[in-house]
């Protein structure tokens, strides 16, 4: 419950506890705190026990902490039946970033180079591959002229 808490912080919530309700009160309060957090996790308990009986004997190995999406995902993940390894190994955004990059930069992309030289041999034109050529030549523009105007880019 208070993993989070260094002990440092857990000296400075003592001292705090110490001078807010003085050493004769302290014990009496840490009993009181302590009893209602118990009652807490036994009406917690009930209900979902409550909640297990309700749904009856198809959902009797169901668990509240499966429906936080992250154990969910983690279960499935461990189970694999939805394949999800399989698409997981097979999208690399490293590499779909750098071939992106590549075309952006003008530059012929890793995987695309070998795709352009079997064209090449075949007779089929370099451009015809899959790849779309996004790169225009770019002109030298007077430093007193305004570069043109897109409206749709803007």
């Amino acid at each position: 419950m208070f993993n989070d808490i260094g002990p440092l912080e857990l000296l400075t919530l003592i001292v705090l506890a110490v001078l807010v309700f003085g050493p004769e009160k302290l014990p009496k309060v840490i009993q009181d705190v302590t009893r209602t957090i118990r009652k807490i996790r036994d009406f917690s308990e009930s209900a979902k026990q409550d909640i297990r009986h309700e749904l009856g004997p198809e959902f009797k190995d169901f668990e509240f902490e499966d429906l936080n999406p992250k154990t969910y995902l983690r279960k499935q993940m461990e189970n694999d039946e939805l394949g999800l390894k399989e698409i997981r190994n097979g999208f690399d955004l490293k590499k779909e970033m750098a071939e992106v990059a590549d075309v952006v930069h003008g530059r012929e992309p890793e995987s695309s180079a070998g795709a352009s030289a079997s064209a090449a041999s075949s007779g089929a034109p370099a451009g015809s591959g899959g790849t779309i050529d996004m790169t225009k030549k770019r002109q030298k523009l007077d430093p007193t002229e305004r570069p043109p105007f897109d409206a749709d880019a803007t």
